[in-house]
């Protein structure tokens, strides 16, 4: 390879064939989870081609362990904050008064499941795919039959819209509830 990776179409998908794999293993270390490993290396390569003009990469092997490394450093980060706020508003709900209204989950996991029910087939299979029986999105496109992108759009939309139908029912809450959401379709 030259001093500096130039980065196009074909040179992308070499890496990504070449790297994804290795990749996945490594991060596999720092977290249990196959789809948000996934995730995270595919925002490597996202951030890769977002940035291939100005970025320049002597060494891309390394380039590729590193920033995998920090972006699943920063997710574990931020998944620990997640679960901090969680905490903190289960206690606060916990801890209301008699008279007041507390959270049902019985109630709150019937409106995710209307959410889920609603959205448009082809959404709604790929989010049960990736949800519920924990299929990557790569597992989820060779099911279908489908590019990789278009699993990750799919599942882009449906998160949007259960958080939009949630967010009817628990306006003041939105943001705790979609973190709930996150976790309780993730198992």
């Amino acid at each position: 390879m030259s001093d500096i990776f130039l980065i196009n179409h074909a040179s992308l998908r070499q890496l990504f064939d070449h790297y994804f794999d290795p990749l996945c293993r490594y991060l596999s270390y720092y977290h249990p989870n196959r789809m948000i490993v996934e995730e995270v290396v595919q925002d490597v390569f996202v951030k890769i081609w977002n940035e291939r003009e100005t970025l320049r990469i002597t060494s891309i092997k390394a380039w590729l362990f590193t920033a995998a490394r920090h972006r699943m450093l920063n997710h574990i980060r931020d998944e620990k904050r997640r679960h901090t706020v969680i905490e903190a508003w289960i206690k606060h709900e916990s801890e209301k008064t008699e008279g007041e209204e507390c959270f049902n989950i019985d109630e709150f996991t019937q409106h995710i499941q209307t959410a889920v029910h609603i959205l448009p087939s082809k959404c709604r299979e790929i989010f049960t795919l990736g949800k519920t029986e924990n299929l990557t999105y790569r597992q989820i496109a060779e099911r279908l039959n489908i590019s990789v992108k278009t699993v990750e759009t799919q599942m882009g939309i449906a998160l949007r819209k259960i958080r939009h139908y949630l967010s009817d029912f628990y306006p003041d809450v939105r943001q705790i509830l979609w973190m709930l959401v996150r976790k309780l379709c993730a198992g």
